[in-house]
């Protein structure tokens, strides 16, 4: 490939990424409206309702939201009513975020969220699907180092 192959857009797995993220984040859009919730506080959600407790830090590992704007996220779910920040009783510099029982239920409302997603995923398979997350997560571990 030559450096001007390299440059062409066409020849950018980025903007393959990006492309595919906005068109993603898009398609949830209107699966999350009834909760009236963002992509990025759907995915604090199923941390928590994964986990049940976490501390903002281990949010900020399992959701990869970076610090600041995770810190945004969690005010408007504690203003919707969905979770509450309280300080750890261990280490009051520590915060604890825990789901509220408005937040609890929303489980319910989202077990759908997944499959309505996949109705419009027509072009993989199953399999397929498993083997790009599995080659997502190979890049993330190359691009973070972790």
């Amino acid at each position: 490939m030559t450096d001007d192959d390299l440059l062409k857009l066409d020849n950018q797995l980025c903007h393959r990424f990006y492309s595919v993220s906005n068109a993603l984040t898009r398609a949830y859009r209107p699966l999350l409206q009834k909760m009236d919730i963002t992509y990025p506080q759907y995915l604090v959600l199923l941390a928590l309702w994964e986990h049940k407790q976490l501390t903002i830090s281990a949010l900020v590992d399992k959701c990869r939201i970076d610090a600041g704007a995770l810190t945004l996220i969690l005010k408007k779910l504690e203003q919707k009513g969905y979770l509450a920040i309280t300080p750890s009783t261990l280490d009051k510099r520590v915060k604890q975020v825990v789901l509220t029982g408005k937040g609890s239920a929303a489980r319910n409302d989202a077990a759908e969220i997944p499959k309505a997603l996949l109705c419009h995923i027509k072009n993989l398979s199953m399999d397929e699907l498993q083997m790009l997350t599995g080659l997502i997560d190979k890049l993330y571990c190359d691009l973070t180092h972790s």
